[in-house]
């Protein structure tokens, strides 16, 4: 069990956890001549002879060190609440109060400290203060103790307390990922660097290696303590000490604030979704975009909320919101957090993470607010995944799943209507229903495509995601796509998509001018005229004459082998069967002998082989060519 004091400065915590262990809570200098806890201090004990040793966490109980109390409140299973006889509840009593009450801790235990100080009568007001204040809260009818660390009355009975309620304190899962958030760092003589923290999920063993994050660096543990006691693993709910080696790792490069987790857990973001709470206690509401310090974990860093219900959210009231911070931080689904005004002097409210990888685009949208309301009303992968699939059109990353609930694939059991589709960015589920669903409106368009643009094959794969407008992000569209293709929803002729019944019809213009440039190929042959040449023949511009020709070419029966310059399909391979027939003679294709084969100049000869190049038909090798026999053109030729 890992106990977490909290409190009023100068109200008796540290001397309440020497006076129930034994041992001295401020070890650093500063604090002795303070007489104030000033950082974190640790303590490990038994309540009892035999029993496992309970991890106590001493938290400063100074407003200016209420940043270094979030640090420590991290992953505790039992806040001891400590209240002063003679004060009395005081600001940070509320204030610690209302943190641990916003991260979810969910025990408590009250300590009236001092007793020795005041009558009887002055510890049942303070009781009733005490009971007045737990009152609206998940602590009413918490287990008081009144005491005095002074003259011991009352130690012994806070400890069977604390013993029935290690007795009662729920074993946290093992599964997941290991995550520890570092709330110290030092070096050892002989050891080198040691960090510590509270186990919140996972195991980890001597020889496993980890994350260094946000940082990035993987580090290996070549040793470890678990609840002050060595041992070869530590599992989730303890205090565990990691000695940790990696290439060139400088104890400059860790802090409190960074995570240690499993290699695969590791990708920090900066936009998380969450659900909020404003503290009830606040004069005023809470405004959209609104700056503040977020406390996650152990780290503490700056940013600002976007509400995403509203402009302002009321006291005492919840909402959903994203959180957008200015620095990398590292959370799962339910992690709790806290959040205080810009200039870190005054608690606000806190949430629970509901997604650690919010969307930048519609974050407000119905289908993205309802994702938000299934992740906050359930608690498994499973519960949530039919909703959220439900909701989406572009699909959901199985990677991102992965560490947004901090459970690796091989653990899932997935609905039986849910399809993974594989794509060239990697899998993607979808809701078998949505995936069919999103198949029919994309026909529809290429069919509406066809009707606008009679005279042309069909677009190409990018042209037809634009027209269709589609959300979905270009590999999973071609994923999309690829199944049409296979079933023969959708054919394609070169890059040309385009239904199976579709037909190209040229306008009446067209055919026109058509029937008057093809006896002018016809009466050319090998060398056909140039575009300014057929449109000066045919007394149209060059800009109509060379858009039919393209439409030509997209159709497949012209060839534009330079800019302006255009062969039928019917002379395309003629040319490719001279080809072949030379190289059936001469395995190396030579520039000369085609030139003499066809009869044109070299200028010309050259374009016309760089054109098979670009096709396929022809591989260059300097200023020889080979006949690539795996060509479509080529076989039909041969």
């Amino acid at each position: 069990m890992i106990v977490g004091t909290a409190g009023h400065i100068d109200h008796g915590k540290t001397s309440l956890l020497q006076a129930l262990t034994g041992q001295a809570g401020d070890r650093r200098r500063e604090e002795r001549e303070r007489g104030m806890t000033i950082d974190l201090g640790y303590i490990y004990a038994a309540l009892e002879p035999g029993a496992a040793l309970t991890g106590f966490i001493d938290v400063p109980g100074h407003e200016r060190f209420t940043h270094n109390m979030l640090a420590g409140a991290q992953g505790i299973d039992l806040v001891l609440l400590v209240v002063a006889a003679d004060d009395g509840v005081m600001p940070q009593t509320r204030e610690h109060l209302a943190i641990v009450e916003l991260l979810g801790i969910p025990r408590a235990l009250i300590a009236i400290t001092k007793c020795d100080r005041v009558d009887p009568v002055r510890v049942q007001a303070v009781q009733e203060q005490i009971d007045a204040l737990l009152a609206p809260g998940p602590y009413a009818g918490a287990p008081t103790v009144a005491l005095s660390s002074v003259t011991g009355e009352g130690v012994e009975a806070l400890r069977n307390a604390l013993l029935d309620a290690q007795h009662e304190v729920l074993q946290r899962s093992a599964s997941g990922g290991f995550r520890l958030a570092i709330d110290r760092a030092f070096s050892v003589a002989g050891a080198g660097i040691v960090v510590t923290g509270t186990a919140l999920s996972g195991q980890v063993a001597v020889g496993d290696t980890l994350m260094l994050s946000p940082l990035g660096k993987p580090v290996r543990v070549r040793g470890l303590h678990a609840q002050n006691q060595a041992a070869d693993c530590a599992t989730a709910g303890q205090r565990v000490a990691l000695n940790l080696s990696a290439d060139r790792l400088a104890l400059e490069q860790v802090h409190r604030g960074q995570w240690l987790l499993a290699e695969w857990l590791h990708a920090p973001p900066q936009r998380l979704d969450i659900e909020m709470t404003l503290l009830v206690s606040e004069a005023r509401s809470f405004e959209h975009f609104q700056p503040v310090h977020v406390h996650l974990g152990t780290q503490d860093v700056t940013g600002r909320v976007v509400l995403l219900e509203g402009v302002s959210l009321a006291p005492g009231e919840q909402m959903f919101a994203q959180l957008r911070v200015n620095a990398p931080v590292l959370a799962v689904k339910g992690d709790r957090l806290i959040l205080r005004d810009q200039s870190a002097q005054r608690t606000l409210g806190g949430g629970r993470v509901l997604d650690p990888f919010a969307p930048a685009r519609h974050h407000r949208s119905p289908e993205r607010l309802a994702q938000l309301k299934t992740l906050a009303t359930t608690t498994s992968l499973e519960d949530a995944l039919p909703a959220l699939l439900a909701n989406s059109d572009t699909g959901l990353d199985p990677q991102r799943l992965e560490r947004q609930f901090n459970r690796p694939r091989d653990s899932w059991v997935l609905p039986d209507d849910v399809r993974l589709i594989d794509t060239r960015q990697g899998p993607l589920l979808f809701s078998a229903a949505r995936w069919e669903a999103l198949k029919a409106p994309l026909l529809e368009h290429l069919a509406r495509f066809h009707q606008l643009e009679p005279d042309q094959m069909g677009p190409d794969r990018d042209r037809l995601r634009r027209f269709a407008g589609t959300a979905l992000d270009r590999p999973t569209f071609i994923s999309l796509l690829n199944e049409l293709l296979a079933s023969g929803s959708i054919v394609a002729s070169g890059p040309w998509l385009h239904l199976p019944d579709h037909q190209v019809r040229l306008s009446e213009d067209d055919e026109t001018l058509w029937q008057q440039l093809q006896p002018l190929f016809e009466q050319a042959g090998f060398d056909p005229p140039w575009v300014r040449d057929l449109a000066k023949a045919t007394s149209h511009e060059e800009a109509t004459v060379r858009l039919l020709l393209r439409k030509m070419a997209r159709l497949g029966l012209m060839h534009q082998v330079v800019r302006d310059l255009f062969y039928t399909e019917i002379l395309v391979r003629r040319l490719a069967a001279m080809l072949v027939q030379l190289a059936s003679d001469d395995p190396v294709i030579q520039v000369t002998a085609f030139r003499d084969a066809v009869g044109l100049g070299r200028k010309r000869s050259i374009q016309i082989l760089e054109y098979f190049d670009r096709i396929g038909l022809t591989r260059r090798f300097g200023d020889r060519r080979h006949i690539r026999l795996d060509n479509a053109l080529a076989q039909k030729e041969d």
